[in-house]
């Protein structure tokens, strides 16, 4: 008798309990998430690797562990449904995935004012944010993809107006803020206003205030809620601040742009400052590990505001100087 070929395929043939309903949503949830397409009730599909294998294993132990009962086979399909029409199941699925996104992707960029100059901070953030969204789901959804849905390359096209879009408004926002000047006598004598619990882009903000804007600087810590300023007060890093993050750009770095876009060592400091805090690894600078860990080392160590200020502005003071001299 001749050996059978080894199969194609994985099956993952599940039986579970119709209560509680809960357990059979947050199944079906998990086979979605990995790509499987089901072939008929309670039996899906997915193509055989040493990953998918994995994957269902898990997904039987806690059907198993959930007082339901599964098995996996390996498989061929021989006679009714053929590869490729198991294929175009997965294509199907996959093609949903895209014209979601895409449809996404086109309402972001249609509830987008037509001219810049009439889009706010919120605008611009939520459409940074839409973006950012999107283009993880792509990913997700293109690691799933097991044989190429076509409709992938709408979904792309469309990322693609939306991300030149965004970019747009940064290449704006930058010569914008290149164009403004700024007399720093009138930023002097301050109350500057922040969030508690100040962390990396808040200290390194309030070091560069005292260092190079307002030497008589005084601090003020205020909830996380967004409130007016009183009459000489000012808002940095925090909701509605008149210095605060504008799209990609941490506080430090758009007060940075705005008072000293010249200032070389300042500019690398941002980049360090920026990496942690949006954690996106844009710069990737060698220095960025050690003042993270240091930051982290003061902020468990003191509770204090106005203690991991003082201690902080030191820090900053020696990066500074690193940077100026190198």
């Amino acid at each position: 008798m001749a050996e059978c070929a080894e199969g194609k395929w994985l099956l993952l043939i599940h039986q579970i309990p119709f209560k509680p309903g809960y357990f059979r949503v947050k199944i079906w949830r998990r086979l979605q998430s990995l790509g499987a397409v089901a072939i008929k009730n309670s039996v899906y599909v997915i193509p055989r690797s040493e990953q998918t294998l994995e994957d269902f294993q898990w997904v039987l132990r806690e059907i198993v562990e959930g007082g339901g009962e599964a098995s996996i086979c390996e498989a061929n399909f021989i006679e009714g449904l053929d590869d490729k029409q198991v294929e175009e199941l997965f294509q199907a699925a996959r093609d949903a995935d895209y014209a979601q996104i895409a449809e996404e992707a086109r309402t972001a960029l249609d509830s987008a004012p037509s001219t810049a100059p009439m889009m706010t901070h919120e605008d611009k953030a939520g459409l940074e944010a839409s973006l950012s969204r999107l283009k993880k789901r792509l990913s997700s959804v293109a690691t799933l993809d097991f044989f190429g849905a076509p409709g992938r390359e709408v979904a792309e096209a469309m990322l693609g107006q939306l991300e030149a879009q965004v970019k747009s408004l940064k290449r704006k926002d930058i010569e914008g803020g290149k164009s403004k000047k700024f007399d720093l006598a009138d930023f002097r004598g301050r109350t500057w206003v922040t969030r508690k619990g100040v962390y990396v882009d808040r200290i390194a903000c309030a070091w560069l205030i005292s260092r190079f804007i307002d030497p008589q600087a005084r601090f003020k810590f205020a909830s996380s809620k967004g409130s007016r300023p009183r009459t000489g007060e000012l808002r940095f890093d925090m909701f509605e601040g008149e210095f605060t993050h504008e799209g990609d750009l941490c506080s430090f770095e758009v007060l940075v742009r705005q008072f000293f876009p010249t200032d070389q060592a300042l500019t690398e400091v941002g980049k360090i400052i920026h990496d942690l805090d949006f954690k996106d690894s844009k710069f990737k600078k060698a220095e960025t590990a050690g003042i993270g860990g240091l930051m982290n080392g003061l902020a468990l160590a003191h509770k204090s505001d106005e203690t991991r200020l003082e201690r902080g502005s030191a820090i900053f003071d020696d990066l500074y100087e690193y940077f100026r001299r190198k």
